[in-house]
């Protein structure tokens, strides 16, 4: 941005200053960020936490729960299991319930308690900060040998240590893509395709290279910027937070003025004998921690992802300077303004009653729904058939599936209209798998007396379970105008 001003009749113009991605120049070429790892009261909790996630990760495809993964999302078959239960395309309204009470969860969540998820469970920060960055450190030492390294020209030092990287990260990576590529096929799927031929399944092997790939650029190049360019989440936490939410920010009132000095002089501000500065000595131990590369004094910031490096960083610097801890802490804007922080306010408790509300519908309607699943409709083609003994035939078929854990097989009879005939094309009974789906075409032959009166006439079919469920179902047949 540029403005004019006037001077003794001088036109000219002031440029304000431009503000840019940290992990971008002015010129929009990437910067290269060396976070530097800061090991405070904070580190080993998010070790311990992401640890457990990663096991949770790669565990979910291959944990079974009656007899599917905890999560499996087949969309090749129209078919999502999750911890236990199996939804159909069929099952929108659940689906709609479960996706709106997860929505629900990020706003009360992030109203709550901010950023947490971006800063201690999300896989993109869990695998980053935990496995291929500290993968990194150990191959190529600490981050300014690295940085000096990598802008210094190439040897045999950086080929080897490079290299050795560049060839741990793929394997990682494949093992990262075929994890992320079994929540959609499942492990036992995915194990049969890798023993087999890549040409038995070109498919598959496309996709897994392809994935492969894009974990490689995520986590070796991409990185932070993933969450500062891509992940919209950070684009709309402006909306989400409020004064009130959890939040990890800087304390300008404890820290400014913030100036560089030694503990000499610091002696003397407590003795009176120099002007009294601010705890913070302007060190940038809380910058060059920060795996964003952002400055957390300079407020909150859409690239900050509450990771709490910079808590940790600044705690040592203030035990090292004789000052109390928290100069960086988790706080809300409303505590810096030396306001009430409210952590039951209109919003929270909206989102609260709603997020019950949502769940307890979800719930009633899982456990209510039916454990069969019918549809019936009308195969495309004539609507009906005049036979030449003068009845009338539909050709419906009935979509039946089976939503149990059990083998179940089943009859279709007709109730009305009388005299109806049913001509079942294949088999009957009709046999199910558990979770198994099946259309049998049904030939509904009636008399053409229904249709005296009308050109059509409702009909009613009941399907009959061998476990003694039973299911009516109406269907309108069509007829000869009368």
């Amino acid at each position: 941005m540029a403005r004019q001003f006037i001077d003794e009749g001088d036109v000219g113009v002031l440029e304000s200053p431009e503000e840019v991605l940290t992990t971008l120049t002015k010129e929009g070429k990437r910067k290269w960020v060396y976070p530097t790892l800061s090991k405070g009261r904070f580190y080993r909790p998010r070790l311990i936490v992401a640890w457990v996630l990663l096991v949770f990760f790669v565990g979910l495809p291959w944990v079974k729960i009656g007899g599917k993964p905890a999560v499996l999302l087949d969309f090749v078959h129209r078919e999502f299991a999750l911890f236990g239960a199996t939804f159909y395309p069929t099952d929108t309204f659940l689906l709609l319930l479960l996706a709106l009470a997860v929505g629900v969860s990020i706003l009360l969540l992030t109203a709550l308690l901010g950023r947490v998820w971006c800063g201690w469970a999300c896989p993109q920060t869990v695998y980053l900060e935990f496995v291929y960055r500290p993968i990194e450190r150990w191959i190529e030492g600490p981050e300014h040998k690295r940085k000096r390294r990598n802008e210094g020209p190439w040897n045999w030092d950086k080929v080897w240590r490079k290299g050795a990287k560049l060839g741990i990260y793929i394997v990682l990576s494949f093992f990262v893509a075929h994890t992320f590529v079994a929540y959609f096929v499942g492990w036992d799927a995915l194990m049969e395709w890798m023993r087999g031929s890549p040409t038995d399944h070109w498919g598959f092997f496309i996709t897994a290279i392809f994935t492969t790939g894009l974990m490689l650029f995520n986590f070796g190049y991409f990185r932070e910027q993933m969450c500062t360019i891509t992940c919209p989440y950070a684009r709309i936490q402006s909306v989400l937070l409020d004064p009130d939410s959890l939040i990890v920010s800087y304390d300008p009132n404890r820290g400014e003025p913030r100036a560089k000095r030694s503990k000499k002089k610091m002696e003397q501000e407590a003795a009176g004998l120099l002007p009294a500065q601010g705890d913070c000595i302007d060190c940038f131990a809380c910058v060059r921690t920060c795996p964003t590369g952002i400055d957390i004094r300079d407020g909150l910031q859409m690239e900050c992802i509450a990771c709490t490096q910079c808590i940790d960083a600044c705690d040592v610097i203030m035990d090292n300077i004789g000052k109390p801890r928290g100069l960086i802490r988790y706080t809300s804007e409303n505590e810096l303004d030396n306001l009430k922080t409210r952590r039951f306010r209109p919003r929270t408790v909206i989102y609260s009653v709603l997020l019950i509300l949502l769940t307890t519908a979800f719930t009633i309607a899982v456990t209510t729904r039916e454990a069969y699943d019918v549809n019936v409709g009308r195969v495309v083609g004539e609507p009906f058939t005049e036979l030449p003994d003068g009845t009338v035939a539909n050709r419906l078929r009935f979509r039946v599936r089976n939503q149990t854990a059990q083998t179940s097989a089943f009859t279709i009879e007709a109730e009305e209209p009388a005299g109806t005939q049913l001509r079942i094309v294949g088999v009957s009974p009709i046999a199910l798998e558990p979770q198994e789906m099946k259309r049998t075409e049904v030939w509904v032959v009636v008399p053409a007396a229904t249709f005296a009166t009308a050109q059509s006439h409702e009909a009613t079919f009941v399907l009959r379970f061998d476990d003694g469920y039973e299911e009516r179902v109406t269907f309108p047949l069509l007829g000869p105008s009368p």
